[in-house]
């Protein structure tokens, strides 16, 4: 039996730079940090005394023969890609799907790890991440960009850089006090509402001829908050900036935000916060504000019908946390 844990995401600056169709021709980059918010894939070999031979228990609960009937994508085409056979999957997690904090990314990383270890391969960080991304985005069809399987597999508080030849994951040089101080500053409510990011991403990616300057000035905006996190200058000044880039990414398509969403920032800037933005690629899943400490509890009190969801930064990335080696000899028909 093999148990996996893979960590959400909050994307701070340069959403939508981590598109194939921009950063090809314009590099790009993101701030991310993971945070202490995980998924959890438990999966090992299904005994064969059912007249089954799969079983997946996730939202819902598949138990098929063949894995061409798998209704899950993401499960179905990582069975098929890394070869995997009458197994029974679990997956559960601390945070709600579709809702903002790349949840169907980390649950790809989290399988993909369960899987390699499950046939007792090693995966490194950047391999999980590379399969990951090539799980949902060409397999499975998905649109979107690469930044969330990235920044699962390998975890903490980083700058992700891309270009034609590829990316790079670089940890954001900040002291442990400022670091704290920023995760004190910060606060997550969930707005209720959930959807498929993919859908937004396509309208996303539709209009990015359209929005380049938009895009190319969220990039520099990562440059400035970079700045920010490493220099002993004043913190809010990151406030100031997510307030800016989620001005900017509203303008890229008008799917990104909803009226109900425009009432609650303004609500929550109006009761202290500096900034904000909606995590994501839009049209609900949870809020992230950033605020002095002394206004917390105020803005606590003006967002009392949103659920507020603490949390702390995490560093490890995608793990197995429980490592059961099992022999497994495979039917015949599975024998090539």
């Amino acid at each position: 039996m093999i148990i996996t844990q893979t960590p959400f995401r909050m994307s701070f600056f340069g959403g939508g730079t981590d598109f194939p169709e921009f950063y090809k021709e314009h590099g790009g980059a993101v701030i991310s940090t993971t945070f202490d918010k995980f998924c959890y894939v438990n999966v090992r070999h299904l005994p064969r005394f059912f007249d089954y031979s799969t079983e997946l228990s996730y939202s819902r609960t598949e138990r098929v023969t063949q894995i061409d009937d798998i209704q899950h994508p993401a499960i179905r085409e990582a069975m098929k890609y890394l070869d995997m056979h009458e197994l029974r999957l679990t997956y559960e997690a601390d945070l709600p799907a579709r809702s903002g904090l790349g949840t169907s990314s980390s649950f790809a990383v989290g399988m993909l790890n369960a899987f390699y270890a499950l046939k007792g391969k090693y995966a490194d960080k950047k391999k999980l991440a590379d399969d990951a991304v090539y799980l949902e985005r060409v397999l499975c069809g998905e649109a979107g960009g690469v930044q969330d399987q990235i920044a699962a597999s390998f975890g903490g508080l980083n700058r992700i850089n891309f270009s034609a030849e590829g990316y790079t994951v670089n940890p954001v040089i900040i002291s442990p006090e400022r670091k704290e101080q920023l995760n004190r500053n910060l606060m997550l409510f969930f707005t209720g509402f959930s959807r498929f990011s993919s859908d937004i991403q396509v309208s996303t990616m539709h209009a990015m001829e359209d929005k380049k300057r938009q895009l190319m000035e969220m990039l520099q905006l990562v440059e400035e908050a970079e700045k920010v996190l490493t220099a002993k200058g004043d913190l809010n000044e990151f406030g100031r900036l997510l307030d800016h880039t989620w001005k900017l990414k509203r303008g890229i398509t008008s799917r990104i935000s909803t009226d109900s969403i425009d009432g609650l920032y303004n609500k929550a800037l109006q009761a202290g916060a500096i900034g904000g933005k909606l995590l994501g690629a839009g049209g609900g899943g949870f809020l992230l504000f950033y605020v002095e400490e002394d206004k917390r509890e105020q803005l606590k009190k003006a967002m009392e019908h949103l659920l507020y969801v603490p949390f702390e930064f995490e560093n490890a990335g995608t793990r197995v946390i429980h490592y059961t080696p099992e022999s497994y000899v495979p039917r015949e028909e599975h024998v090539s």
